[in-house]
């Protein structure tokens, strides 16, 4: 059986592309949440960005503007992405990688200083490092077979 291009215009053609829309799709409920006073805790210290913002999104990761900003951004790439395996497969190993970036970034500074910008807590660290081990798994594992049926797209 020869392997076939993924159908056009189905968002779902492929587990890879279906796995960054939904990736995006949480990333964009994510960033609104971060918004919305009672999802986000102490709402009234949400700050543009720095370590001063006591928010949190849940009563537990610490959020600034600019964070929900990212979240929103990386919620809009995701579905983006999802319109090809190719890159599909790229938002999810690059924003993946992005993500253990940030998770090494928040061991190592001072979360009492300038350098946490984003802002982040230990929370934060930990989801950081689960979003970006899942996201890399999840762009490189994923086999690219269609959906809907038993043919594969070619790597």
């Amino acid at each position: 059986m020869s392997a076939q291009p993924a159908q056009r215009g189905s968002l779902f053609a492929t587990p890879v592309q279906a796995a960054a829309l939904l990736v995006g799709a949480v990333f964009l409920v994510v960033g609104v949440l971060g918004f919305i006073p009672g999802m986000t805790t102490d709402y009234d210290t949400l700050t543009f960005a720095g370590h001063h913002s006591e928010a949190a999104l849940l009563g537990i990761f610490q959020v600034s503007i600019l964070h929900n900003l990212v979240h929103l951004l990386f919620g809009v790439a995701g579905i983006a992405s999802a319109r090809t395996p190719t890159t599909a497969k790229g938002f999810l190993v690059v924003g993946g990688i992005i993500y253990l970036v940030l998770w090494l970034y928040g061991l190592v500074i001072d979360k009492d200083s300038s350098a946490n910008f984003v802002p982040v807590n230990t929370a934060d660290n930990w989801l950081h490092f689960a979003l970006g081990l899942g996201m890399v798994v999840l762009g490189l594992l994923l086999p690219r077979l269609r959906t809907t049926g038993t043919t594969t797209a070619t790597p």
